[in-house]
């Protein structure tokens, strides 16, 4: 079983072999911190955990970037668990706990007025996130047909939950 984080980067090391500032990269350009809990910090320890495993091996060679002290790629085994993890995390349908469900089922306990504001600011905040994903979106011309998936799933769950949130205010 791979967590998320580990699911993530094997997924990266596998489309090619990269260091962990490359890994940074295009974790932030494909706005993949905003579901996974994957910060520059844990890369490497991520990939770690992936080498004890057999899933990623080094890559002898050049560093591809000056700050890069290793470069990763995966393995025969990595690559089979990354596509068996990544077609289970598609095919299921997982829980999901997102804390505005708690909120809503204490709701009573909030003043009607201040749980009207709670709901207008979390709209405000779901309408900036809205257009920053549109932006990033929109700059993904020339990615891949799974990049821009990720992207119009994101925009999707953002869009629902606006029009929900116009449905309460």
């Amino acid at each position: 079983m791979l967590t998320d984080a580990e699911l993530t980067v094997l997924g990266l090391v596998a489309e090619r072999p990269r260091h962990g500032y490359e890994l940074d990269e295009v974790v932030s350009e494909r706005g993949m911190r905003d579901w996974t809990a994957l910060g520059f910090s844990s890369i490497y320890y991520v990939l770690g955990k992936l080498r004890d495993r057999g899933l990623v091996a080094e890559v002898a060679g050049e560093r591809a970037h000056p700050k890069a002290k290793k470069t990763f790629t995966a393995t025969e085994a990595g690559r089979q668990a990354c596509a068996a993890a990544a077609e289970a995390a598609i095919a299921e349908l997982r829980p999901v706990h997102p804390p505005v469900l708690v909120g809503l089922a204490n709701s009573p306990a909030i003043p009607p007025e201040r749980l009207a504001a709670a709901l207008a600011k979390r709209a405000e905040a779901v309408g900036e996130r809205l257009a920053e994903v549109r932006r990033a979106a929109a700059a993904q011309d020339h990615a891949p047909p799974f990049v821009r998936a990720i992207f119009d799933y994101s925009l999707a769950q953002l869009e629902a939950e606006a029009r929900w949130l116009e449905g309460m205010t």
